[in-house]
């Protein structure tokens, strides 16, 4: 591996060495309508998508050896034609639009995301045996080197996370010993305090400023050519909307498109491999998974009415803003087959007649106080278990540019509803053995569940990791298997998804990336 230039080096304390107020702009972002027709442009590496992941591989990638080149299917504003590419099929448990999720220009979806940040967990990344498809092929330490930089990107402040002497001088609220504790998100920030961060915003004149980039939008790659025997990317296909074609013959690419987008470009790329690259398994596309939200899960009784600012609402502290949440502790998800969730505080309510006699005999059996008693509804973000059934698959009809549009088949099983009615169950236990207060879960059928469902726009798992090629798309370095030249940054990789959203954690992963394309390609 080639040491880096000395510019590499001038602030070993940030995530990157420049920023937007140093040295000069050196380049202009391109539009590609304006190409001549037929033009071939030969790089280093194609970025495929110019969203959190891409942004932040061109960041990880500046002033390398490597010759990058950017591609944007949209512009720097939202556009209507553009976002409509998008469009598609939807089957099974109501989900949302395809094209109503993501944001097709550049920035990706960071343009409308919520900023919230939280590590995965540990076992996040273990095999667990009491969940088919579980594992990733490495473990949270591999990670974890790459979390300051990503939260400096993302500008969440120093990961604090859950050293709560550091964020919080109210006393959390008192659990009995058990399976939940208090966890604190972190939120993405700008330097105006505003949330949260859009990387295309915030760091466009940084891309502008890197002399081994070239940033194209409008660009739209129609196909990933495979040389004839299959062994290697030969070249991308690239179309504007105004009919434009070009091709570029890149050493190395990275698909960063998101996780609806990946899949389909490999699914439609199927001239050379009949099921699309990286698609010999019939995996692509496979294992899609979004933060299931339900609204309104229960109701929180706190007898003595106290319930710290930073459960309801965001916080300062330490540098950050932050929020508790409620999760579960590693050791009860192992022990009780539960998987990951994130139950926050919302609105405070008010009881009925019933409600408030229940309270005060709750209180009396326990010998508490209960006149100052308040209620809260509770909201949550919960993971899904694997399902290859929860699948996207390509359709009949196409995109203005000729692709074939996708369907999604979103499925929710019993199973996961009930593991997390186990999670507030043993919540409610906890606040009856530290009486503190009561709770009352509000659904218990799974027309009710679906009835307050929302989703959290966190698209993941159609490109799946696992150094098994049955079971996986790409292996432990994002490679896709079978093909040496191709990678995948972004959270489609992820085997199983945790709780915590998906943005910090995949801006860390394609850091880890990036360190490995340093290796292998100068």
């Amino acid at each position: 591996m080639r040491s880096q230039p000395d510019s590499d080096k001038r602030n070993p304390g940030s995530a990157f060495p420049w920023r937007a107020s140093e040295g000069p702009i050196l380049n202009s972002f391109l539009d590609a309508r304006t190409l001549p027709a037929g033009t071939v442009i030969q790089t280093d590496l194609a970025i495929i998508g110019g969203g959190a992941a891409g942004i932040t591989l061109a960041l990880a990638l500046a002033h390398t050896p490597i010759r990058m080149l950017m591609l944007e299917s949209g512009g720097l504003a939202f556009d209507d034609s553009t976002q409509a590419l998008y469009s598609g099929e939807e089957a099974g448990v109501h989900y949302l639009k395809l094209d109503g999720s993501r944001l097709r220009y550049f920035g990706g979806s960071t343009n409308h995301w919520g900023g919230w940040c939280r590590p995965l967990d540990k076992s996040d990344f273990e095999k667990r045996e009491w969940l088919p498809y579980s594992g990733w092929p490495f473990g949270r330490e591999a990670l974890e080197p790459y979390i300051p930089r990503a939260q400096q990107l993302v500008e969440a402040g120093e990961p604090i996370y859950d050293d709560a002497k550091r964020l919080a001088a109210d006393a959390p609220l008192n659990l009995g010993k058990g399976g939940l504790y208090t966890t604190y998100f972190q939120f993405s920030k700008t330097r105006g305090g505003v949330l949260p961060t859009h990387f295309g915003k915030r760091y466009g004149d940084d891309l502008r400023r890197i002399p081994n980039l070239d940033l194209y939008l409008h660009a739209n790659v129609t196909a990933l050519e495979l040389a004839p025997d299959a062994g290697s990317l030969d070249r991308l296909e690239v179309a504007t909307l105004s009919g434009n074609h070009f091709t570029v013959k890149p050493r190395y690419t990275v698909l960063a498109a998101g996780g609806i987008e990946n899949a389909r470009i490999l699914l439609v790329s199927n001239d050379v491999a009949p099921r699309g690259v990286g698609n010999a398994n019939d995996l692509v596309g496979r294992f899609f998974a979004d933060h299931c939200i339900p609204r309104e899960v229960a109701t929180l009784v706190t007898f003595d009415g106290n319930m710290p600012a930073y459960y309801t609402a965001t916080q300062s502290a330490g540098g950050v803003h932050f929020r508790a949440a409620l999760s579960p502790t590693e050791d009860f998800k192992q022990q009780s087959s539960v998987l990951g969730s994130l139950t926050t505080v919302e609105n405070e309510v008010a009881l009925d007649d019933l409600a408030k006699a229940a309270v005060a005999a709750a209180a009396n059996a326990l010998g508490v106080d209960a006149g100052s008693a308040r209620a809260f509804s509770l909201g949550t973000g919960f993971e899904l278990a694997p399902d290859p059934d929860r699948r996207l698959t390509l359709t009949g009809e196409r995109d203005a540019l000729g692709l074939q549009r996708l369907k999604l088949d979103m499925r929710v099983s019993n199973s996961d509803f009930a593991r997390y009615r186990s999670t507030l169950r043993e919540l409610g236990r906890q606040l009856l053995a530290a009486r503190t207060g009561l709770l009352r879960i509000q659904h218990r059928t799974r027309d009710g569940w679906l009835s307050v469902v929302d989703w959290g726009n966190h698209h993941m798992g159609t490109t799946r990791m696992h150094d098994d090629p049955k079971h996986g798309v790409v292996n432990a370095n994002s490679q896709v298997h079978g093909v040496p030249n191709l990678y995948i940054a972004g959270s489609s990789v992820f085997p199983t998804y945790g709780s915590s959203n998906p943005t910090m954690n995949l801006v860390a992963l394609t850091l880890r990336l990036a360190d490995h394309l340093k290796m292998v390609m100068t």
